[in-house]
């Protein structure tokens, strides 16, 4: 890597860390960085989006933040690179990607005008700076060469245009450099340099000393990168909700003893948050004071308010398990979960409100400007609508909505569980779409039944004879009836189901299997309460959820 490269990846990461420090004093708001990043997303996230959790899964959002500083250090040693002995092309690189990370700043929702221009200005400023002082600028980075033959070294000044010129003496295992001359006075030489010695391996010391400095920087800029992060995330939020305590539900489902199987690695009827799914647009998870939160409840409405958390949390609640699925979920796949939730009813809100003729879509939109959008009609379907803010008896995480979020039964993310609440709204079906429609979702997001196989694991090989075949199947606001397991293409086998909470949760379920020895397939399908029976034909996440029947190769011994 040249000098001129390394000088500009360096320069890169000070301003992509001033950025993030600056910006940092509003603990809501993005980066300039992070701000290009949502406009990424924005653009071509519908595209990249099941790729990108199908590789990553529930860390493509890290992922995406470790290419996006990538490429733009990559992008500052390229500069560095180019612009060597050119003032004009640094300055004007560096400044495209200001302007870039201050359009992308300034037109996000939590974007502050005056704390963006700031931001952009300091980074932009010690980008050059740091180039200047490493000596990528012309007056800087000018090089000596000696040339063997003759001992002279000549060094260019690029901006005066005159050439230095030094008497180099050489002796084994010294030189010595006289000094230079201008030009001939009336008291003889004009003497603009100085002598020196050098001892060998001078060049070596000075790229050492370059590189100390370069790293010395690169370490600052880690430094404060750090911090920055440190300041954005400071924990006002986990004060938060150590201060707020969760209220009396007024209605409390509980969960029957036989829901969860006493059956060594299936999936629990209840989902640990640490383990529970998060799949959103958000590139860094928004953080909301509560103390000055509110939601909105406003559109096709005779009245329309808004109330503060303290307000929502003194409303009549409801304590409920609720499966949720993510729509990018494959055939077998984890981004599913069932939670304990605890909010107020969806219809209590909208009732307070009183909804207007002719409404028929409600839109959730959270602080950051996702929304999304499903019938008013399934309200009243006796489906769980919830704004919740607890989950699993603690409020909600901040990666999952804090201080509130929509939670829907039977419907897809992607249509109903808006994180990060600030505003519901009613309008037609025709008048708005969710974030995802544009970009080549269905509009409508039911989620389809499914099951999954959990045992055997995948790759294991198990022994011949009784062998414990479990999962888990659901089909949310419906309910499950049945589990079938099948061995090769032999008949299809009722499984053992456990116990529900209701029909908006999944169920596990077991099948005892006497395996012979070889290799074997294994496929599960369900019913549900309706007499529907799983469709076996394949479909892929996109546009509106994966279908087909999980299937599992299992060796016997």
């Amino acid at each position: 890597m040249s000098r001129g490269s390394i000088a500009g990846f360096v320069a890169a990461a000070v301003a992509l860390s001033l950025g993030e420090l600056v910006t940092a004093a509003s603990a809501t708001g993005p980066s300039p960085l992070g701000a290009v990043g949502d406009q990424f997303i924005d653009l071509w996230g519908a595209q990249l989006k099941d790729l990108a959790v199908a590789i990553f899964g529930t860390n493509h959002k890290l992922a995406l933040n470790i290419a996006m500083v990538s490429v733009a250090l990559g992008v500052g040693s390229a500069l560095g690179h180019v612009g060597r002995g050119s003032r004009l092309v640094t300055g004007i690189g560096f400044g495209v990607a200001a302007v870039i990370g201050l359009w992308a700043y300034l037109i996000h929702p939590l974007g502050n005008v005056g704390l963006g221009l700031l931001a952009v200005v300091v980074a932009y400023g010690s980008g050059l700076a740091v180039l200047r002082w490493l000596g990528t600028k012309p007056e800087l980075s000018a090089t000596s060469a000696t040339d063997s033959e003759s001992g002279v070294a000549a060094t260019a000044d690029s901006e005066s245009g005159v050439a230095d010129t030094s008497a180099a003496i050489s002796v084994p295992g010294l030189s010595v450099t006289g000094p230079s001359v201008t030009g001939p006075s009336a008291t003889g030489p004009s003497v603009t340099g100085s002598s020196a010695t050098e001892l060998p391996g001078t060049g070596a010391a000075d790229r050492r000393k370059f590189l100390q400095t370069a790293g010395a920087l690169l370490g600052g800029a880690a430094a404060v990168g750090v911090l920055g992060l440190a300041l954005r995330g400071r924990e006002f939020v986990s004060e938060a909700r150590q201060i707020w305590r969760i209220p009396f539900a007024r209605k409390s489902v509980s969960i029957p003893s036989g829901a969860s199987l006493p059956v060594a690695g299936i999936t629990p009827y209840i989902t640990p948050v640490e383990d529970f799914f998060r799949i959103d647009t958000a590139l860094r998870i928004p953080r909301v004071d509560a103390d000055t939160w509110t939601l909105k409840v406003t559109g096709m409405v005779d009245t329309p308010f808004e109330i503060t958390f303290e307000e929502l949390l003194s409303m009549d609640s409801v304590r409920e398990p609720i499966t949720l699925q993510c729509v990018s979920n494959e055939v077998g796949g984890d981004l599913v979960g069932t939670a304990m939730w605890q909010g107020v009813p969806l219809t209590a809100l909208l009732d307070r409100a009183t909804p207007q003729v002719g409404a028929t879509q409600v839109i959730g939109e959270s602080v950051d400007a996702f929304t999304a959008g499903f019938p008013t009609e399934l309200l009243f379907d006796g489906r769980s609508a919830l704004v919740a803010y607890a989950m699993n008896d603690e409020l909600l995480p901040i990666q999952h909505g804090f201080p509130a979020r929509l939670v829907v039964s039977g419907l897809y993310g992607y249509v109903s569980a808006t994180k990060w609440l600030r505003e519901i709204r009613l309008t037609t079906w025709e008048a708005e779409d969710g974030y995802w429609m544009p970009r080549g979702w269905s509009k409508e997001g039911p989620i389809k039944m499914a099951s999954r196989i959990d045992l055997p694991r995948r790759n294991q090989t198990v022994a011949s004879g009784t062998t414990i075949v479990a999962g888990i199947a659901l089909s949310p606001s419906v309910g499950i009836a049945a589990v079938e397991v099948q061995v090769d293409d032999g008949p299809w086998q009722r499984a053992n189901l456990g116990e529900v909470a209701s029909e908006h949760t999944w169920v596990q379920w077991w099948w005892e299997w006497e395996a012979s020895p070889g290799d074997h397939l294994l496929r599960v399908r369900a019913i549900d309460n309706q007499g529907l029976v799983q469709t076996e034909e394949r479909a892929a996440p996109a546009p509106n959820g994966a279908s087909g029947w999980h299937q599992r190769r299992v060796k016997v011994s």
